[in-house]
């Protein structure tokens, strides 16, 4: 494990020094992600927003507060996980991220970061982070909560914390899918 945390933090520099894209004009920090090297479950959002390209952190604006509630409700130890998000730089005025950042950032650095990783679960919060790992369309109303088996990856798909955390129906749908994600995690051999 060792030499996986060496490689892990390679790749955290070179997404911080990353000019890949314009993103990086704009940006006050890229923001890699973060967690242990060997983290079983990986959480995947959309783009880091102010909080996050102010401190290079991931999920720690008002989303990642309502994420929090939602790993403390379900005994969930974030510092268990692996967090980051398929964009690593903030979008200017927190447009959605175009195709091309999208490709970009997947191929060059999230992919990289789930071969180094290997979780068994992968958390994809929200439509554009489900739509990038799993290659296809996907409605979250539809899915959400479940889970879809990929090149030998487990998915789980949930809204992002942004969505939960302004509208109350989605944020009641969020608390049954982390029920589900907790048992999930809790399985034998998981």
């Amino acid at each position: 494990m060792p030499q996986t945390a060496d490689r892990i933090d390679r790749l955290e520099k070179a997404i911080r020094s990353c000019r890949q894209c314009g993103l990086y004009k704009k940006r006050l920090h890229a923001v890699p992600g973060e967690g242990p090297p060997d983290a079983r479950v990986m959480f995947v959002g959309e783009a880091p927003g102010a909080a996050e390209d102010r401190t290079g952190r991931p999920f720690i604006g008002p989303a990642g507060k309502f994420l929090d509630q939602l790993f403390a409700g379900n005994s969930i130890r974030r510092s268990s996980l692996y967090l980051t998000s398929c964009l690593k730089c903030r979008p200017p005025g927190n447009r959605n991220p175009r195709a091309s950042e999208l490709d970009t950032c997947v191929s060059s650095w999230l992919l990289p970061q789930i071969q180094l990783i290997k979780p068994e679960i992968i958390v994809l919060c929200g439509r554009i982070a489900a739509g990038q790992l799993l290659g296809i369309p996907v409605k979250i109303t539809e899915i959400h909560g479940s889970t879809y088996q990929r090149n030998g990856q487990v998915y789980f798909i949930t809204f992002h914390p942004a969505a939960g955390m302004r509208f109350p129906r989605t944020a009641a749908a969020m608390r049954k899918d982390f029920r589900l994600l907790a048992a999930l995690m809790s399985e034998p051999g998981r």
